[in-house]
């Protein structure tokens, strides 16, 4: 009986399939079927009744597996232990990221970070969906906007002003706003997400909110899309900073009205569970910090935002660097 073992099984309780956890854990059904096998056989019970149609847990493995499952996270905490002691980084890296920032900014990163820590493997989900630590076989997210839920452990990287850009050429085409209500008449590039449009931008400017109801004939749920139409010429997009800054550095956008701020963000690291954090998640955070605050400083230094967005202090050294 091998480790892998029970933490298949308990796998197999949460999904209450065989196949199911088999699939969740990247095995084959025969090699799953059979560490359930030498589970059984080594404890001289069955764990699971099975039909037809269901799995369920017998008598046995009710009182079994919290048992199971807790010895498990003893021998992980003490493994995470030993690599703190010793600052090990080693592992599978197990990273979820938003297509955009995933893309052009983090994958280069997690490049550079590998280089250093040549034990350390990569498995990326790069996807604008919303992500479930249970389902998905992911460790970390980094992702925009800070948890909603107590349970889950987030390290804040920074504050995330966000952006209104088009192209110099758009904007000899069809005229420059200098008001959020001047845009009704130009074509908006829209991210859609869990089938809703964002199609209604919010600015602020001197404690005033405004709201503009766009209209424009690109919508997408892939950010990367969007922000590859806005630098194409097609429209207005209301983007993070972070995403569209090698762009707003190399001039192949232009940030448009930045005195009224449209909305902003936060970036955040966040793992299922404290035990997660290990020595390379520590490290990984503080490369974000790093990475993070230098493209900010380029940005700042370059005058991209408006002056409404350094006296909001979104950009101070204590919100860039909490």
């Amino acid at each position: 009986m091998l480790v892998e073992d029970l933490q298949f099984i308990l796998k197999v309780a949460e999904f209450r399939s065989i196949t199911a956890a088999a699939t969740h854990l990247g095995m084959r059904t025969a090699t799953a079927s059979a560490a359930l096998k030498r589970v059984e056989s080594a404890l001289g019970v069955e764990l699971f009744i099975r039909t037809t149609r269901s799995l369920r847990l017998t008598s046995a493995g009710e009182r079994y597996l919290p048992q199971c499952e807790q010895a498990l996270l003893m021998l992980d905490q003490a493994k995470l232990k030993i690599k703190d002691d010793q600052d090990i980084v080693d592992g599978e890296l197990r990273i979820a990221v938003s297509s955009d920032l995933g893309r052009n900014l983090v994958m280069p990163w997690l490049d550079e970070f590998m280089e250093s820590h040549p034990q350390v493997t990569l498995r990326a989900d790069i996807s604008d969906r919303k992500i479930d630590f249970y389902r998905d076989l992911v460790d970390m997210a980094l992702r925009y906007g800070s948890p909603t839920d107590a349970s889950l452990y987030g390290f804040k990287i920074c504050n995330v002003p966000g952006v209104l850009c088009a192209t110099q050429e758009y904007l000899d085409q069809s005229g420059t706003p200098k008001h959020p209500h001047d845009l009704t008449s130009h074509n908006g590039l829209f991210y859609q997400l869990n089938g809703m449009t964002h199609d209604v931008w919010e600015f602020s400017r001197n404690g005033t909110d405004y709201k503009v109801k766009m209209s424009g004939n690109r919508a997408s749920n892939d950010g990367d899309l969007v922000r590859r139409w806005c630098v194409t010429g097609k429209g207005f997009a209301v983007k993070s900073c972070l995403d569209m800054s090698a762009d707003l550095l190399s001039g192949k956008v232009i940030s448009v009205m930045p005195e009224f701020i449209p909305r902003s963000t936060e970036l955040w690291l966040i793992c299922p569970s404290r035990q997660l954090i290990t020595p390379a998640v520590r490290l990984l955070r503080d490369m974000f910090h790093v990475k993070c605050g230098e493209i900010m400083q380029q940005l700042i230094e370059q005058g991209i935002f408006g002056d409404h967005v350094r006296q909001k202090g979104l950009l101070s050294a204590d919100n860039l660097f909490p």
